[in-house]
C-alpha cells in the first residue's frame, strides 16, 4: 500500500459494530505503515483509549449510540487530545461514516480526513498518506502553537458543517400496503430489522424501509436522537416511555406507541444508555 516508514503510525479503530471493527483492522493489518494498537466499541472508551494509548491516528465511526465521533471529535479539542499543542503534535482523526458523498464534500478541503463504509483499500491508502505527511509536518514543527491551533479550528468547522446537514430534518419514504408515506424523522419511534427487512414505526402506523441495512438508515438520521441500541433495532430516545431492568443488568425499552412496544438493548449498548441517563 503506501510507502515504507521508518516509524509505522500507531492506530485507534473506534465503531459500534465489531464487524465494521474486524474488516478495517483487517484491511490496516496489510499495511506496514500502520500499527493497530487498540479498538473502541463506543465513545467513552475511544476517549479513555485515546488518553491511555496515545494513538497517533484516530478511525472514527461517526453514527454511534450515546456519543457520536464528532462528540467525541468535540470533546478532544475543547479538553485538548493527549500530546497536543504547542509541545506536540494533535491526534489525528480521520471519521468513518456511511453519509453519502455529498453530505460530506467539504472534507476535500479542510485538514480533516474521511473515509466512506465499505472502507476502500485505495481510500484508506489515500487517507493514511495524507495523515502519514500530516503528523510529519507537525513533528517537525513541534514548538510552534500555530500548527494545532489552525488543526483545531479546521476540525470544529468540519464537526459543525456535517453536524447542521445531519440534524436537517429529514423526511422518509415509508411502505404501507401499497402507498409510500413520507414521514418526518422526528415522528419515527423506531426501526427493526425482521425478516431481512426494515420495519419502521410512528406512532400512527407501521410500514418498511427500502434501506437495505439499519447501518444506511441510520446515516439519514441524527445519531444524537436515533439510537442503536441492538444489532436489529434502532430507537427514538424521545418517544421512549419506559426502561425497564431486565436479567443480567440490561433493559428493556417500552417505547410510545400504542402496543408499548418492547425494544431490548444489547449488553454492548446497555453501558452508555446508563450513561446518558445516569441509570
Amino acid at each position: 500500500m503506501s510507502p515504507h516508514t521508518d516509524v509505522p503510525l500507531r492506530a485507534l479503530v473506534v465503531d459500534d459494530e465489531q464487524p465494521a471493527r474486524d474488516e478495517l483492522g483487517f484491511l490496516l493489518d496489510q499495511c506496514d505503515t500502520v500499527e493497530v494498537i487498540g479498538h473502541a466499541s463506543n465513545g467513552l472508551d475511544a476517549l479513555d483509549s485515546i488518553t491511555r494509548l496515545r494513538p497517533d491516528v484516530v478511525f472514527l465511526d461517526v453514527q454511534m449510540p450515546g456519543l457520536t465521533g464528532f462528540e467525541v471529535a468535540r470533546r478532544l479539542l475543547h479538553d485538548g487530545a493527549p500530546g497536543s499543542g504547542p509541545t506536540g503534535p494533535t491526534t489525528h482523526i480521520i471519521f468513518v461514516t456511511a453519509f453519502d458523498q455529498h453530505a460530506i464534500e467539504a472534507f476535500d478541503v479542510n485538514a480533516i480526513d474521511y473515509l466512506l463504509k465499505p472502507v476502500d483499500p485505495a481510500r484508506l491508502d489515500v487517507a493514511l498518506q495524507r495523515a502519514q505527511r500530516r503528523i510529519s509536518l507537525e513533528r517537525q514543527a513541534a514548538g510552534d502553537g500555530a500548527t494545532h491551533g489552525v488543526a483545531a479550528e479546521q476540525l470544529e468547522k468540519i464537526i459543525q458543517l456535517v453536524s447542521e446537514r445531519q440534524s436537517r430534518r429529514e423526511r422518509l419514504a415509508v411502505k404501507v400496503g401499497e402507498r409510500f408515506l413520507l414521514v418526518h424523522a422526528d415522528d419515527i419511534l423506531y426501526a427493526s430489522l425482521v425478516d431481512e427487512s426494515i420495519t419502521i414505526a410512528t406512532g400512527q402506523f407501521q410500514g418498511t424501509s427500502n434501506y437495505r441495512t439499519l447501518d444506511e438508515l441510520h446515516a439519514r438520521l441524527d445519531p444524537s436522537v436515533f439510537w442503536r441500541v441492538h444489532r436489529s433495532h434502532l430507537v427514538n430516545i424521545n418517544k421512549i416511555k419506559e426502561i425497564v431492568p431486565w436479567f443480567s443488568r440490561n433493559y428493556i425499552l417500552r417505547m410510545k406507541d400504542e402496543k408499548a412496544t418492547e425494544i431490548p438493548v444489547s449488553r454492548t449498548h446497555t453501558r452508555r444508555l446508563r450513561d446518558y441517563l445516569k441509570l
